[in-house]
This record gives structure tokens, sequence and C-alpha cells, in this order.
């Protein structure tokens, strides 16, 4: 009888460990990252365009499409000969400056798709605050024309800064609506939807186990998948930073279903 319980409780506290053990594996992380822009009010424009750079090259996941210029355009080299895209953009839309037209793209971006491209970029309030994407927006327009964002603008609700009526969503909790809110299938594939950069997601389930996947989601730069070399460095590396850990594990556990 003693013999028994003994068992048991092992198997109770082996169970209680293992799962504590994966807890603490994963990534508690907020979904609002990268972390909030703190300006006063005196911020200066090379302030301002100093941190949109560092959120485009870098946490905001912008260059995974637009550094190419496959999947959207490239924004800092210019597109099809016209010039980076502070030079252009004033052009881009009849009656909409600069400043606004930037604006609008990254909140509602469908409304605005340049000719040639997929309809692929999610609203960008989903992850960036107000002050960011008007940092990113600054940055913008610095690639070749005048800045006019100003520290007014930073404090600017995005239902306020223009007319187009979207609304920001929430954070999802469908593994098909994470996938569409942080883009994913601008570079994978699942079913007839989505581009073949990155391995597909049908059947990954079949060729990755759950923790190979998570892995993958996590640091994308630890083990390439061998044929995709060429596309090295083009999945942001801070999905750890931008997904919940709950969001995290639904993606992990609906992909590796997909056999």
């Amino acid at each position: 009888m003693w013999a028994t319980n003994l068992k048991i409780l092992g198997i109770v506290l082996g169970t209680i460990g293992l799962y504590t053990l994966l807890a603490n594996a994963i990534p508690q992380v907020e979904s609002d990252v990268p972390q909030e822009l703190s300006f006063s009010g005196e911020v200066t424009v090379a302030e301002m365009v100093e941190a949109g750079a560092e959120l485009y090259e870098g946490a905001g996941g912008c260059t995974a499409c637009h550094g190419l210029g496959t999947r959207a355009p490239n924004l800092e080299t210019g597109e099809a000969g016209e010039g980076p895209i502070g030079a252009r953009c004033a052009d881009r839309v009849s009656g909409m400056d600069c400043k606004a037209y930037l604006y609008a793209s990254m909140i509602d971006p469908n409304a605005y798709l340049v000719e040639g491209f997929q309809p692929i970029m999610p609203d960008m309030r989903r992850t960036l605050s107000d002050a960011q994407i008007w940092a990113v927006v600054a940055y913008l327009q610095n690639l070749g024309g005048d800045v006019t964002v100003t520290a007014e603008d930073l404090a600017t609700p995005a239902a306020e800064a223009t007319d187009t009526g979207a609304a920001a969503a929430p954070a999802a909790t469908n593994p098909v609506e994470i996938m569409d809110q942080y883009g994913c299938l601008a570079c994978h594939q699942l079913g007839d939807q989505g581009q073949l950069v990155g391995p597909p997601f049908d059947g990954m389930g079949g060729r990755l186990d759950r923790e190979q996947i998570r892995r993958g989601i996590l640091d994308p730069a630890a083990e390439i998948t061998p044929g995709y070399e060429q596309f090295e460095g083009v999945m942001p590396p801070n999905f750890g930073e931008r997904l919940t850990a709950a969001q995290l594990e639904v993606l992990v556990e609906y992909l590796a279903e997909q056999r």
C-alpha cells in the first residue's frame, strides 16, 4: 500500500515538475512591444527619426517585407526608379499629404495597396503604439523628403489621425487570426494562401516536432531549413516579444497538427 502511494506521489510530483519546467521555458511577455517610446515635449526631429529608424530596421519588423522589394515596395532605396518613399509619398493619393498618407498606410494598409503587391500587411496598431507609428512615419519622411511629424502628432490617437475609420483589433487567440495579425502568410504557405519565402506551414507537423516549431518562431536564425538559405534574416527575430505566451503555444499546437 505504502509503495503504491509513493509511486503515485512520485508520478504527481514528476508531472508538476515537468509542467513547471515547460512554463518557465516559455517567454512570459506582453504583446505591446517593442518597448514604448518616451519623448519629452521638446522632442527634436532627429530624435524622432532615430527612433523610427530603430523600429523600421529592427523590432518593428518592417524590412522583412519592405527590405526586399519583392513582397512589398522597397521604401528606402526606391521603387521603379521613383526614389525613396519620402520623395514620392505626397504623390500617392490625391489630396493627401505625405504625413497623412504614410500614417494611413500603416493603420489601414489595404486601402492604399500599391499595384502589383498582395494585401499582406497587417494593421500596425496591433504591434506598435501611436507614438511608435509616428516615429516610423518621421523616419520614412526623412528618406528623401521633409519631416513634418511633430510632438503633437506623437500624442494623437490613431482614430483621430486620419479619416479612414479603421479600428485597432484586439489580440487574436485563434491560430489563423494570429497568423493574419502578424503577417505570417506573407512568407509561409497554408493551403491556397501565402507565399513560399519560408518553409510552408502545410505538412509542418510531419517534418518538425513541437520544440523545433517553437524554436523556429522564437529564434528563426538558429536553424535554417535547407533550400531557404537565401532568405536567412528575413523573418523577424522578435516574435518571442510580440506574441503572448498563450499565442505562441496556440501557434505551435496548430502548426504541429499540420500533416
